[in-house]
């Protein structure tokens, strides 16, 4: 790879700068006695977001196609995107113009309810052009196994996933509502296990996994068959069996009897109808009914875990992961993208319209409450062309392979005045970076720090930023 550059680091501001001053201070003053402080770390938005929605592009993204798009044919063989919306920075990709979900009555329909093309609305939308998933390695990992572990865990070879780094970051939330008698659903990931790993302390954490989008098969509650008596001996032999062991080997003890209370405690949510997201209810929940949901949304698989995510957020889940599109293309994608960025498309334009009309429980809209970021293992390249000999992509060490360029879209980012901004750019010919690179594992602890998550225990050398909402 040439004309590399070394990607820039955490830009400190003012605030940061002076703190550090004065560490600097107390280590030259007491060199024997200064013990590095675990503060937190943290951002002007920490806790502004209840929610979040993270979307993998599945399979590796050309992102250059897509949010990057000011770039040679060879990393953008689509072409850039016309008359998008005033004030926007980032790079529409032309595939964006696609909208035949807006043909026909049902288009109409949709058109009315607000939903339209995203180059009409990239100013809801900040962008990331160079996420740098490695930035201590020399070259890009284009592996699609380690690469998805470090989408998953921040590491190659980590054990505990984002989700599971985020229910255990809101740990203490989870356990006030328990305290107040009340339920607050922990983050879900939506047909993927991968973000449902952790060991040990974390075990307890691991976000439940949904294969589907119907919880039927949750709303029987075994326990509640059995009388009082056989309730009580049960759970006396769980506390006798926790209490034999030590401490520091409880952690799995903890795990088991968490998990068979949260199936207690949540088989009555499980079973609410706001949940049964096709039974095509006209009912108006939190402001949009069922079937306005799949009218916007459609109902590919993706777009049913995007509806069944609104949802869940009514019960205080606060973050969903699901899959987007099938972007391993190593041949064909010249046809097979434009079709796959078309639902990606209809998904964003739909969370812009249904995050906007739908009243949070807590006040304000959920459009001010949630983040829906986009991101993949790695981006996708075809090693100097616009294509390769089957008309497909594939991944390297490059930087079109190194770099994800990610959007972030939500209140946050536009009460910032964010909205169509560019956080960094790259050089069209070559994609070298021409401004801020951003490590992945920062971004990963900006979103955890906007969530109000204790997230000092995780990339203990990596910091949250404030760029996307200063």
């Amino acid at each position: 790879m040439t004309d590399q550059k070394s990607p820039k680091g955490f830009k400190p501001g003012r605030r940061t700068f002076l703190k550090g001053m004065g560490v600097a201070a107390a280590t030259i003053a007491m060199p024997h006695v200064w013990v590095p402080n675990k503060a937190l770390a943290q951002t002007e938005a920490r806790g502004a977001a209840k929610h979040l929605i993270y979307i993998r592009l599945s399979g590796g993204f050309r992102f250059s196609a897509a949010f990057n798009g000011d770039t040679a044919s060879e990393f953008n063989p689509f072409g850039k995107a016309e008359n998008v919306a005033s004030a926007t920075e980032w790079g529409v990709g032309k595939l964006f113009e696609l909208a035949g979900w807006l043909n026909g009555d049902q288009g109409a329909e949709r058109a009315a309810l607000g939903m339209r093309p995203v180059t009409e609305m990239s100013d809801q939308m900040a962008v990331l052009p160079c996420v740098d998933h490695e930035p201590l390695s020399a070259r890009a990992d284009g592996n699609h196994n380690t690469g998805l572990q470090r989408f998953n865990t921040g590491y190659v070879g980590g054990g505990t996933s984002f989700l599971t780094m985020i229910n255990y970051g809101l740990r203490e939330r989870f356990a006030l509502a328990r305290e107040q008698g009340t339920v607050a659903l922990p983050a879900f990931s939506l047909g993927d296990s991968g973000m449902a790993m952790g060991a040990g302390v974390y075990a307890a954490h691991r976000p439940p996994v949904m294969q589907g989008d119907g919880f039927e098969r949750f709303g029987f509650s075994a326990a509640n068959t059995l009388p009082d008596w056989a309730q009580s001996m049960a759970s006396s032999v769980d506390e006798r069996y926790r209490a034999i062991h030590h401490p520091q080997n409880r952690a799995g003890v903890d795990a088991y009897m968490q998990t068979r209370a949260a199936t207690e405690l949540y088989a009555e949510i499980f079973n609410d109808e706001i949940l049964k997201i096709r039974n095509n209810s006209d009912e108006a929940i939190d402001g949009l009914s069922n079937r306005q949901l799949a009218t916007i949304f459609g109902d590919s698989r993706a777009a049913r875990n995007i509806r069944l995510a609104l949802r869940l957020f009514h019960f205080g889940c606060p973050a969903v992961y699901l899959n987007q599109g099938s972007y391993d293309m190593h041949s064909g994608e010249e046809a097979g993208l434009p079709r796959h960025m078309e639902e990606l498309g209809r998904i964003l334009s739909g969370l812009e319209v249904a995050l906007k009309a739908m009243d949070h429980p807590e006040g304000g809209t959920y459009w001010d409450n949630t983040l829906v970021v986009c991101g993949s293992e790695f981006g996708r390249t075809a090693r100097g062309s616009r294509f390769n000999s089957a008309r497909g992509s594939d991944h390297a060490g490059d930087y079109a392979t190194r770099w994800m360029s990610m959007p972030v879209m939500g209140g946050l980012v536009t009460a910032a005045g964010n909205g169509g901004k560019s956080f960094g750019m790259t050089r069209p010919s070559d994609l070298a970076p021409e401004g801020q690179v951003y490590s992945y594992r920062s971004l990963l602890k900006t979103l955890m720090d906007a969530l109000g998550c204790d997230h000092r225990e995780f990339f203990p050398a990596d910091r949250p930023f404030d760029d996307l909402f200063a």
